[in-house]
């Protein structure tokens, strides 16, 4: 799994011109799911983004994590984010799980972070052409890898 980390004032998920989710501070996570990514790949990311200190505590300092802030999070899938570009001009995306793989692998995602944060996170529309807005806070932006644990 690949995640891109944003840090936001707020977001929002527009689909066919409707606003289907909406934030205020927290996180906005761009979710792309491989073809070799597991249930344990979903548990350890949900487990890395919820305790992600990338909030500043009183000192100013990123010293605190989405638990700690009381933030909100909204979790968008993006198979995109396993593009292949290193032939060519058109991204090949063949990596990326096919829905009946990555749909529960997104479900499994949101669940486990639900719970690591003891409270409900937002999703966008799995599938559908989304329009993602948002404002950066910092910005600060993060890019985590599940093949990269180490």
């Amino acid at each position: 799994m690949r995640a891109v980390i944003q840090r936001v004032e707020n977001a929002s998920v527009v689909v066919v011109e409707t606003e289907i989710t909406k934030i205020n501070q927290g996180l906005l996570v761009l979710l792309g799911i491989e073809i070799e990514d597991t249930k344990e790949d979903a548990f350890w990311l949900a487990s890395k983004i919820a305790t992600l200190r990338i909030f500043s505590d009183e000192k100013g300092a990123m010293n605190k994590s989405i638990i700690d802030s009381g933030g909100e999070v909204i979790v968008v899938s993006q198979f995109t984010l396993h593009a292949k570009t290193k032939k060519g001009n058109r991204p090949s995306y063949l990596k990326a799980a096919k829905p009946e793989k990555s749909i529960p692998l997104y479900e499994q995602l949101i669940k486990d972070l639900s719970a690591a944060i003891g409270r409900q996170v937002e999703s966008g529309e799995f599938g559908a052409d989304m329009k993602v807005s948002l404002i950066n806070d910092g910005p600060v932006t993060i890019l985590i890898d599940t093949k990269n644990k180490e």
